[in-house]
């Protein structure tokens, strides 16, 4: 009863009685105390990280300076040094070093970063003192953050310089690859004889099969042609069994011109993917079916991983050997994060269109524009594609909707112009296809094809003729023997009443390749020369070419109402 008396006089005042309020849980008044931003190293960490993906390099470097004074993590201070130097912050990378050196950063860490910031500020000496201190180290990774040192240098000169000072025949380690990685370096820096001289000591020093094969590739690009060969001969030789020995060899072979001794090089010995796509590839250069057969058969029966990394190589085969329905089985199991996955889709959709699948195709194509909305030229290429497979069905309209597309993901893209302006063309629009091309030629004054188009489209609508034929002249001397622009020629000369000029001038690209319209062009010439058994032969020769000919049919109806 003494408790509750106690109680009931501790009420707050003001309170009714029976009203006293019960005692509060012990955590209920504890106070925890929030740091601010600038104290709080996952929100530095967090905005440093922000600023990175906006490549907003000079925010990134402030908030990991304010990370690595709040973190014992020697990584941040390292992030810290890097995104300073880039900055070329020298007080904050010189903070940032010391910072990372008291949490216990390597030797050869540290004179990494100081050499980086030496570069930065263009101190060569200071530079070359501690990369000399970086390969003293003998840490494993010594050559290769020496390289990565000078590979990152803004002075190309600089970076030489400082090669052929430090990466010295002495200093260079019992490790042929770091003298390899060295004579690329130099190699890719401009310094072929410094390049050389590594490459033929280390061959002498380790007279291993990969200082021979890239002795081998120098020699070659040198025009040695004979001491490159003789070179990836010895390196065959110490290991024969080298499938990226061998393809090295095969591309030096087919650079030179000798594809069949790259073949009968990779035919022998142990196959891998690549060997059977440079296989392929040769084989399709010389139209070898019978050996793409082969190749066909070998690789189904390939181990599981090989075949399984190969299915856009078979693919590509199955469509070599007309197997177009395999080819899409192949192609369907390319997976998504294969390099050849948009290619695959690509193939994929052209075949369904051949295969006469047209919506089929156009759905492909459409989800593909969703899948690669973030690469634009990926996108630009997929809507391409469905607008040149909406003009193979002469369906012109949904083709210019397409092409009007891709110029919203590439705008002026050339190829895409031209494009759209053959669609406004065959549509009917000349207003809308003549300003594409002009705006074509306002892009690439000397583009021929739009020049013979502008001028072909002008004759085609009987307007402008002395302009149609001042772009067709200029478009025949650039190609005197190019069909299609004898075809404008010929139609030119037709819209001029110059019927017989027409008639040789068309009958020469009809000769010259068998298109249909340059047929329907001169079967309406020899029409309108009262030629019409000589016409109506024409006309049926172009129904075995195209039997769905718009052109022919309009011509027809025209000309025969």
């Amino acid at each position: 009863m003494v408790v509750l008396a106690l109680a009931a006089c501790a009420s707050v005042p003001g309170k009714q009685t029976g009203q006293a309020t019960l005692a509060k849980q012990p955590l209920g008044s504890l106070v925890v105390a929030t740091p601010d931003q600038n104290h709080d190293l996952l929100a530095q960490l967090m905005a440093g990280e922000m600023a990175l993906t906006h490549t907003d390099l000079k925010a990134a470097s402030a908030s990991y300076s304010q990370a690595m004074m709040l973190s014992n993590d020697p990584k941040v201070a390292e992030q810290a040094a890097a995104l300073a130097i880039a900055v070329r912050d020298t007080d904050g990378a010189q903070a940032a070093i010391a910072r990372w050196q008291a949490l216990g950063a390597k030797p050869a860490e540290l004179a990494q970063a100081r050499a980086q910031l030496a570069l930065s500020q263009g101190n060569t000496d200071e530079a070359q003192r501690q990369l000399e201190l970086l390969v003293a180290t003998n840490d494993p990774d010594a050559w290769r953050q020496f390289g990565r040192v000078l590979i990152g240098s803004r002075d190309a000169a600089q970076a030489s310089q400082l090669l052929e000072a430090v990466a010295t025949p002495q200093r260079l380690p019992s490790d042929p690859q770091a003298w390899l990685a060295m004579s690329e370096l130099g190699d890719k820096l401009g310094r072929h004889a410094y390049a050389m001289q590594v490459a033929e000591a280390a061959v002498k020093r380790f007279n291993s099969a990969e200082t021979y094969a890239w002795l081998g590739q120098m020699k070659y690009r040198d025009g040695d042609k004979a001491g490159a060969k003789l070179l990836f001969d010895k390196a065959l030789a110490k290991d024969p069994k080298d499938a990226h020995l061998r393809l090295a060899y095969a591309t030096l072979l087919s650079q030179g011109g000798d594809y069949a001794g790259a073949s009968r090089l990779l035919d022998n010995g142990p196959q891998d993917a690549d060997t059977y796509s440079m296989r392929a590839a040769l084989a399709a250069k010389a139209n070898d079916t019978k050996t793409i057969t082969r190749l066909y058969s070998q690789v189904q029966h390939s181990p599981d991983d090989v075949r399984q990394g190969s299915a856009y190589l078979l693919g590509q085969m199955a469509e070599m050997l007309d197997k177009k329905e395999e080819a899409l089985k192949w192609y369907d199991q390319v997976p998504d994060d294969d390099d050849h996955a948009f290619d695959a889709d690509l193939r994929s959709a052209v075949l369904l269109q051949d295969l006469g699948r047209s919506p089929e195709a156009h759905e492909q194509l459409a989800q593909m524009q969703t899948d690669y909305l973030d690469q634009p030229a990926l996108l630009r290429r997929a809507y391409e594609v469905d607008a040149e497979l909406y003009m193979d069905d002469q369906q012109y309209a949904q083709a210019e909707h397409a092409f009007s597309r891709a110029l919203q993901v590439t705008p002026d893209d050339p190829a895409l112009l031209y494009g759209r302006g053959l669609a406004f063309a065959e549509e009917g629009d000349t207003d809308k296809a003549v300003s594409d091309f002009r705006h074509l030629l306002e892009l690439k004054p000397d583009d021929t094809d739009a020049t013979n188009a502008l001028g072909y489209t002008l004759a085609d609508a009987n307007r402008d003729l002395p302009e149609a034929e001042r772009l067709i002249e200029a478009a025949r001397a650039a190609r005197p023997n190019d069909p299609a622009i004898q075809d404008s020629w010929g139609w030119l000369q037709y819209r001029l009443g110059h019927l017989d000029v027409a008639e040789k001038t068309l009958r020469g690209a009809w000769t010259a390749h068998k298109d249909a319209d340059v047929g329907v062009h001169l079967g309406e010439v020899l029409w309108k020369q009262g030629r019409q058994e000589d016409a109506r032969r024409v006309f049926d020769e172009v129904r075995k070419i195209d039997p769905q000919s718009t052109n022919l049919h309009n011509t027809l109806k025209r000309l025969n109402p």
